[in-house]
């Protein structure tokens, strides 16, 4: 197996011996080179051809998104990840570069006040990311649950499972890497009256998820909110779980509200789509429709296996559409998709189903 050939873009130098050093060892990561600023970093990639970029947001002469907009029309499918900032400033700029075709993003330590610290920060986000996206993972495998059939383009027929699907009153999101893109895909077409709520999870940190909850808003017909402790659920509304904390949901008289805990990681993510998932389907049962997108690692399987045992709705991206098929791809391959689709059609999935149990209506898609 060839190694995987990385330039380092980043003006500190610590950062990047820091970057070097941590991928050097590794035996299928080589860096190929360095670089201080995007403009020496446009000026070595033809000679050094690299697999993938690490990429400085802040950076003097060319940052890192004027960086990333000319490597795009240069190279429209090279890997790209993010170095950012916990910080507000980076948490924007973090989502304009995905907008402008990053691939994923890593957080720098938020201080230089441990070396091992920050050593462990950056290795065990960053080198599982790049192996990723080149489908070399380095996640335990997931548990295999009790055999199901592996569901082609149709819905698959299962003894267990009534013949038609019932009324959905809630979607539940689970998405990762290549999520904030993959969000605004779906949830833009969606129109101001979709008629259930929508609970979101996307594995991101403080802040960031405040900001792609805003951005999500401005683009979509629909409400996009991050959650808050005792947010009601209504159609037409969706919520993000905030960075830090599980989402769940409780019944509360004729409402259901959302709950915020900071129980242990799930997956070593916080928030986790499976306690969102499972939450949905004890409220929810056979109402429960849900929707596993782009992302790395297995989160979401074991949810989505509680909704089909209740006989709710599970639909799932397509590889080839996906930027890493982790989750989704574990989803398929445990059988718990009733439907696995491309991005540009999914939206219009939602909306059938969205119409099961109740009064036809010639609702569309946006952008239909």
């Amino acid at each position: 197996m060839s190694k995987i050939r990385v330039l380092v873009v980043d003006d500190a130098v610590v950062v990047r011996r820091l970057v070097t050093d941590l991928l050097s060892a590794d035996p299928e990561l080589e860096v190929v080179g360095v670089a201080a600023n995007g403009k020496l970093a446009l000026a070595k990639l033809e000679q050094l051809a690299p697999d993938l970029i690490t990429l400085d947001i802040e950076m003097p002469e060319m940052d890192g998104l004027e960086t990333l907009v000319q490597l795009r029309q240069r190279h429209p499918k090279l890997p790209v990840i993010m170095l950012s900032t916990l910080t507000e400033r980076g948490a924007s700029a973090t989502l304009e570069a995905l907008a402008r075709g990053a691939s994923d993003y890593v957080t720098k330590p938020a201080s230089a006040g441990s070396l091992a610290l920050a050593q462990a920060q950056i290795r065990d986000q960053l080198i599982p990311k790049i192996k990723a996206l080149f489908g070399r993972a380095t996640l335990p495998r997931p548990p295999i649950l009790p055999p199901r059939a592996v569901p082609g383009p149709v819905t698959p027929s299962l003894p267990s499972r009534p013949t038609l699907p019932s009324r959905a009153d809630i979607l539940a999101i689970g998405v990762s890497t290549g999520g904030p893109n993959a969000l605004a895909a779906v949830l833009s077409l969606l129109p101001a009256d979709f008629p259930m709520p929508i609970v979101i999870v996307q594995h991101m940190p403080p802040v960031f998820t405040r900001f792609l909850a805003e951005r999500l808003n401005a683009a979509c017909q629909i409400d996009v909110q991050e959650g808050e402790e005792g947010g009601e659920l209504r159609p037409g509304l969706a919520w993000i779980a905030p960075g830090n904390y599980h989402m769940t949901l409780r019944r509360e008289g004729a409402s259901v509200r959302l709950v915020l805990n900071q129980e242990p990681p799930e997956h070593s993510c916080r928030p986790a789509v499976d306690p969102l998932f499972r939450s949905a389907a004890g409220l929810f049962g056979a109402h429960t429709l849900s929707l596993v997108l782009t992302g790395m690692g297995h989160d979401g399987m074991h949810g989505a296996d509680a909704i089909r045992q209740l006989h709710g709705q599970v639909v799932a991206q397509d590889e080839a559409s996906s930027v890493v098929w982790g989750m989704p791809g574990a989803v398929v391959s445990a059988g718990l998709a009733d439907r696995v689709l491309p991005l540009d059609q999914i939206a219009d999935e939602l909306m059938q189903r969205a119409q099961v149990g109740r009064p036809l209506r010639s609702v569309q898609p946006l952008g239909r």
